[in-house]
């Protein structure tokens, strides 16, 4: 389509990339990749949420002390200074991700991203709270009723909690946990540790729950060379 300047020159028009969001509906699947990739949900996300609640020589085994400066990893003691190995690691880590790309195609993205393991979490309280595709399929097209709304109100509270609950063990990484979920009982606490909280919570809740393949079309750039390195 084109539209005509000022100086009769014919100009394209403008095109619009996104395209309108329609909501799929995934199936519940079965097979020997789909229980690879529940194994991977379950051993990642126990990692994430467990570590913080193990002690070692009677501290915190996972502790980022940003006020003293000092980050304890298992055994080690890592000070600013030794962030030159953090470096290395993450250059590691790169190349592997583009090894295994290039070797096996998309076990990152299908098995270890974050916003696959989390959006796979999210599916699965759905299915609890409104049952399989076909009735949540057969209840979105219902009008609003007192079941559709327990339903619905349901799947939120337990997106929220398990959001709240992701945000919480994510400053737990930062500041001892046991304390943090004491001071939270007592409602206790300080400013910044109520910000990343919530703020992580809400990104868990959005990216997630909400926006799902949305964010690998639109906003990951490791889809974008994705295809490169296949080739």
């Amino acid at each position: 389509m084109t539209t005509k300047g000022d100086a009769g020159a014919v100009a394209p028009a403008s095109e619009s990339y996104y395209v309108a969001h329609q909501k799929i509906y995934p199936r519940e699947v079965s097979g020997r990749f789909q229980r690879l990739r529940t194994a991977a949900v379950w051993i990642l996300l126990g990692l994430y949420y467990l570590l913080p609640w193990i002690n070692l020589h009677g501290r915190q085994s996972v502790l980022f002390d940003l006020r003293a400066r000092q980050f304890y990893i298992f055994e080690m003691v890592l000070w600013p200074q030794d962030f030159i190995f953090l470096t290395w690691l993450l250059v590691l880590a790169g190349l592997s991700l583009f090894f295994f790309t290039a070797v096996a195609g998309r076990l990152w993205c299908g098995y270890a991203c974050p916003q696959t393991v989390w959006t796979e979490v999210f599916l699965w309280l759905e299915r609890l709270a409104e049952g399989g595709r076909a009735r949540r399929l057969k209840l979105d097209a219902a009008p609003w009723s007192a079941s559709k709304l327990a339903r619905k109100g349901g799947k939120q509270l337990l997106w929220i909690t398990f959001a709240l609950w992701t945000g919480f063990t994510f400053v737990g990484y930062f500041s001892p946990i046991r304390d943090l979920g004491l001071r939270v009982l007592q409602f206790e606490l300080g400013p910044w540790e109520t910000f990343w909280t919530l703020f992580y919570g809400f990104a868990t809740y959005g990216n997630a729950g909400l926006l799902r393949e949305q964010v690998c079309k639109y906003m990951c750039p490791y889809a974008r060379f994705q295809g490169a390195m296949f080739d």
